[in-house]
């Protein structure tokens, strides 16, 4: 219990260093976790049934050729590839607004400088020290956010990719 303590301190202590744009990124970052984590569920536990879903409907046709069979088979393919990319234009567009908020950290944190300087004189270093941490530290905190959603994005996009494509594969129209 005592660790746990001791580790909420530091993590307290962290994020009032670095503001509440902090706060924001940690947020934002959390939902893009999310997110992935419930994209990576799906497609461990849940995609099965809609493919199979989709081909048991496709297999039970029989006729496969014509032009009406063709738009059955795209409406198929269409359905599944809708949840299959649930939710990945919303987890890129995290990614893109993580640095954005590290900015916005960075902005604000300058200002408190500034703010200070023209208080002091420019004088005060030490009361500085607590803007200029509130100025990096976000933009640190921005970059590792979007870096990390940029690598689980790369993934599960992978993987919905590679899905889709599968399911194609899946429903032939060769009889």
């Amino acid at each position: 219990m005592y660790l746990l303590n001791e580790w909420a301190e530091i993590i307290r202590r962290f994020m009032d260093a670095g503001g509440d744009v902090l706060w924001a990124i940690a947020g934002l970052t959390f939902l893009m976790w999310t997110l992935a984590l419930e994209r990576l569920w799906y497609y461990k536990f849940e995609l099965s049934k809609d493919v199979n879903g989709a081909i048991g409907t496709w297999e039970n046709r029989t006729e496969r050729k014509s032009w009406n069979a063709k738009r059955i088979r795209e409406k198929l393919i269409s359905e599944v590839s809708i949840k299959i990319n649930a939710s990945l234009p919303m987890i890129q567009t995290m990614v893109a607004l993580c640095p954005l908020l590290g900015l916005l950290g960075t902005v604000t944190g300058m200002i408190e400088v500034f703010n200070i300087m023209a208080v002091t004189g420019g004088g005060d270093a030490k009361s500085m020290a607590g803007g200029v941490s509130k100025a990096t530290i976000p933009t640190m905190a921005g970059m590792v956010a979007a870096l990390s959603g940029v690598f689980i994005n790369t993934y599960v996009k992978s993987i919905a990719e590679r899905e889709s494509e599968l399911l194609e594969d899946h429903l032939t129209t060769d009889h």
